[in-house]
């Protein structure tokens, strides 16, 4: 029986619930996210689908860069900061999450989500978090499955480039 377990545990962490490889594959979705342009691109199939502005960490609370995975999606995420409700029209996150699994947070700290204050789209505004109109959010959560790699850079460069760079398109 001893065994048997630790044949297991040993499988179930060879075998992890998404993918965590460090790239995408051609035509896997792919989020990148552009802090010095305060822009979103959505890549799928091998090419830029969609690109949007959102707001993003205000100095004092940066958006961490580097490469992340979706580990969370929520639809009418609750705020626990403030105990608002999902649907609340008070409550900041909107109508979605996609949370990040940033510096070992699992998804549940940074995410890209909607927003009660469409206005703020453009701003460094944010906790950290990545802001979007809640239409672009729902758009969004309709088509990044968990696993998905979401790539966060803090200057100028082509998305075209990155996606190239890091294997979602050729």
């Amino acid at each position: 029986m001893r065994q048997l377990l630790i044949v297991f545990l040993v499988a179930s962490t060879l075998s992890p619930l998404w993918p965590i490889g460090p790239n995408p594959t051609v035509g896997d979705p792919f989020l990148i996210v552009n802090i010095a342009t305060n822009r979103l691109a959505y890549v799928d199939e091998g090419k830029i689908q969609k690109i949007v502005p959102i707001a993003t960490g205000k100095p004092s609370d940066k958006t961490p860069v580097g490469l992340f995975t979706i580990t969370v999606k929520a639809e009418q995420p609750y705020y626990r900061k403030k105990n608002i409700a999902g649907g609340d029209p008070k409550n900041p996150l909107g109508t979605r999450w996609l949370g990040f699994d940033a510096k070992d947070t699992e998804g549940r700290t940074y995410g890209i989500h909607g927003t009660n204050r469409p206005e703020s789209i453009g701003r460094y505004v944010t906790a950290g978090c990545i802001r979007l109109q809640n239409k672009e959010v729902e758009e969004l959560y309709a088509n990044i499955p968990l696993g998905t790699k979401i790539l966060i850079v803090d200057y100028v460069v082509s998305f075209e480039a990155l996606a190239k760079e890091h294997g979602a398109m050729e």
